[in-house]
């Protein structure tokens, strides 16, 4: 398929966290050229694709995936092999304030974009219906473990079996643009995969997120918010290895199928918190010869708040030999080092809204 269409993937959302490091990780792996369809929302950062800003490979789009115009134009202009829609609003608290936006994107958005790539799609069936009766073209779909619900501690793992149950604005925002991926390919035989990942954390994570959060208040001589009592257990995924398991799955994964891709690092949030000071201690240790566990401060828990999630990735291990080559601890290290090796990215993402939403959701919440 690649020989009748263009080396040319169209990525959304690849502005973000996950994407920018996706576009990166592709590039500087000779993989080919990517076009980049970003909205430039608050999360959306060109800074984290400094790296690759002159290489030809890279061309960025600003706009919105909700853009018909602008999607069908440019599938037909590039002709990808390969769609892959990192594009969502993903912020659990921005989404109890504020659930329009998510509702938008992330199902009314993915709606849009469904429907450009099928028409793009089959208008290829018709240009050569024999080279295209078994495809290569892939539709791929990422999103998150958090459409499965909430866990006990008893609980096994989420699998791709696991019923749908979001428990927030969120979640349910995702978990109906995945339903819109499967139908798509059940209905209209979209050659389509999807991709539910466990909690993220690396270099280019936006400061809202618990880790780099605390890590830059850490530094910074603020208290660290813990929600509640800080049990909340996470399955966390180095970013690096979560692109890693994308591009397999865009490889070789089974269509119509759906993989869990989770790290084997379950922790709670407290433990987290405490592995980042412990870190911080070593390398960043604090003139006053103080612990960051000191500023270490429990806050109102967020309503609606899980209390587990959990990743069973046996299944990309199984049939796509897939697994993280980062422990928790090896990339938390990563992780630090790279923020503290990054501090102009730091300043330029830490101005301007991200502090008023700071103010506005931790501030008078100690508990």
């Amino acid at each position: 398929m690649k020989n009748q269409l263009n080396n040319t993937i169209l990525v959304t959302g690849g502005a973000g966290f996950i994407g920018s490091n996706f576009i990166v990780d592709w590039i500087n792996a000779g993989l080919g050229t990517v076009i980049n369809l970003d909205k430039l929302t608050y999360a959306g950062n060109l800074e984290n694709l400094a790296e690759v800003k002159e290489n030809p490979s890279h061309v960025f789009v600003h706009g919105d995936i909700g853009d018909r115009n602008l999607v069908a134009e440019l599938l037909a202009k590039y002709r990808p092999y390969a769609v892959v829609n990192f594009a969502a609003e993903s912020h659990v608290d921005r989404s109890i304030h504020g659930p329009e936006d998510f509702i938008q994107t992330n199902v009314v958005g993915t709606f849009h974009l469904l429907e450009e790539v099928r028409a793009y799609w089959q208008r290829l069936c018709e240009e050569k219906p024999s080279e295209f009766s078994n495809p290569d073209f892939r539709f791929l779909h990422v999103s998150t473990d958090e459409v499965y619900g909430t866990l006990s501690s008893s609980d096994p793992a989420f699998t791709e079996t696991t019923p749908y149950a979001p428990n927030s604005p969120y979640s349910a925002s995702k978990a109906a643009s995945d339903h819109l991926v499967r139908a798509y390919y059940h209905t209209y035989h979209l050659p389509v995969v999807t991709t539910n990942c466990s909690n993220n954390y690396g270099p280019y994570h936006f400061p809202e997120k618990l880790i780099p959060l605390c890590l830059l208040n850490a530094l910074a001589g603020k208290s660290l918010p813990i929600y509640g009592d800080g049990q909340q257990i996470r399955d966390w995924l180095y970013v690096k290895d979560h692109c890693s398991a994308i591009r397999r799955v865009l490889e070789a994964g089974q269509l119509g199928e759906t993989y869990n891709v989770g790290g084997w690092n379950e922790k709670a949030n407290i433990d987290v918190i405490n592995i980042l000071c412990e870190i911080l201690n070593e390398l960043k240790p604090k003139a006053d010869g103080t612990k960051y566990q000191s500023q270490i401060t429990f806050v109102k828990d967020r309503p609606g708040h899980d209390r587990r999630y959990a990743i069973d990735a046996s299944k990309l291990e199984r049939e796509l030999n897939w697994k993280p080559a980062e422990t928790f601890e090896t990339g938390i290290r990563k992780t630090v080092l790279w923020y503290l090796e990054h501090q102009f990215w730091v300043n330029n993402v830490t101005s301007g809204e991200y502090r008023s939403w700071i103010d506005q959701q931790y501030t008078g919440r100690a508990a």
